[in-house]
């Protein structure tokens, strides 16, 4: 299943329009649970429905704008879920996604979407994809520390769907079995060697059959991943590592990656392999982040700042580098980018949206880097924290 891409969270957010819904909850995939998410469901959709007359809109127009989530509400329906469900709901405009979060409730109806919780999913702070390589399947899984999902490759034509279809070996045997040599070394790294195939190393011919299987993987994968800033793993017997670093154009493909047959591997761990590469990464990045921070507010205030007025026109000008933002926090308000003034409000009045919200959006979407973290994990304890461009 596909998680949320940045396409379709441009979507989400060029959608201005009067009573924008926006809902999320906690589901579960299996056990009792199951059954709770339908009556969590029917409350929202209640809560929906309230907070939409509140806002001027008829009863009847409320109850009909919302009909599309509510068709959803079937036992089917529930018996295929993620951790956690959003659903997006205009004039004219339904959306849904099933996604590897756990969602507190929360229902926003304003004049945008509201989209913070979404963030863990849309910047590389914590999610990775994993490209698995063996001569009978090619896999592509995407996750976090704790989901993990495949993508369906199926669909896209330009993806050969096995290495075996570049492999053309005259003995037959070769066809059914690749054996590799194990080692500690990372692909492409000193010292490590080719691997082999039968106990023999990867010819000429061979590996330049690969290689253009590698490329054929490589191009078809450009569109899927073309706006994506993420981290990626190679998954696959040894000798296969350095041939696919040279056929990659992925800028963010690690150069560790998880050796052995992926074949005989489940997505868990996949993922737990994936995870201890990509571990030490993701701590690093967002601790040079605050550490930038702690130097530009000391030293540079200009180049920093906490002041969410400040914060909000500098995103939606393309000017945040980096935006630290609390979870599960919300600061209602307005900003108007013709007067180019921010309005803060102590509870949500008609029109508000969550800024801290707006400015994660914006940030991401102008090519920033948003770490959406618990508030105790922003630098200055405050609820947000930005480093600037200029």
């Amino acid at each position: 299943m596909p998680l949320l891409s940045r396409e379709e969270l441009k979507t989400l957010v060029e959608k201005s329009q009067k009573h924008c819904v926006s809902i999320y909850m906690p589901t579960h995939t299996a056990g009792p649970e199951i059954q709770q998410d339908p009556i969590r469901f029917k409350n929202l959709m209640r809560q929906a429905e309230e907070h939409l007359v509140e806002s001027g809109l008829r009863q009847a127009d409320a109850v009909e704008l919302l009909k599309p989530a509510q068709e959803l509400d079937r036992d089917n329906f529930w018996r295929h879920q993620d951790h956690g469900l959003a659903i997006f709901i205009a004039d004219n405009f339904f959306h849904y996604y099933r996604l590897p979060l756990d969602f507190e409730e929360l229902v926003v109806v304003g004049d945008r979407f509201h989209l913070k919780p979404l963030m863990p999913l849309l910047n590389n702070n914590g999610r990775f994809y994993i490209l698995a390589l063996s001569q009978n399947q090619l896999r592509l899984l995407q996750g976090t520390q704790h989901q993990i999902d495949e993508i369906d490759l199926h669909k896209l034509e330009d993806i050969p769907e096995s290495l075996k279809e570049a492999l053309r070996y005259d003995d037959t045997e070769n066809q059914t079995q690749f054996t590799t040599t194990h080692s500690g070394a990372s692909a492409g790294a000193p010292g490590s060697d080719p691997g082999t195939i039968h106990g023999r190393g990867v010819d000429e011919d061979e590996e330049n059959q690969i290689l253009r299987f590698f490329s054929q993987v490589n191009r078809g994968l450009q569109d899927l991943l073309h706006d994506e800033n993420v981290p990626m793993v190679l998954a696959g017997v040894k000798y296969l590592h350095p041939i696919y670093q040279r056929a990659n154009s992925y800028p963010h493909l690690m150069e560790e990656g998880i050796s052995g047959n992926p074949e005989h591997m489940k997505p868990e761990e996949l993922q737990e392999k994936a995870w201890g590469i990509l571990e030490p990464y993701f701590h690093k990045a967002q601790a040079e982040a605050a550490e930038r921070y702690r130097e530009f507010s000391g030293n540079n205030q200009e180049q920093a700042s906490q002041d969410l007025k400040e914060v909000v026109k500098a995103a939606y000008y393309h000017r945040v580098d980096s935006l630290f933002v609390a979870t599960g926090y919300q600061q209602w308000g307005k900003y108007d980018p013709e007067s180019d003034t921010v309005q803060l409000h102590e509870e949500e009045q008609n029109s508000d949206e969550d800024l801290l919200d707006f400015a994660a959006v914006h940030t991401l979407l102008n090519g920033g880097t948003v770490f959406a973290t618990e508030p105790d994990q922003v630098p200055g304890n405050a609820p947000v924290a930005a480093i600037f461009r200029y």
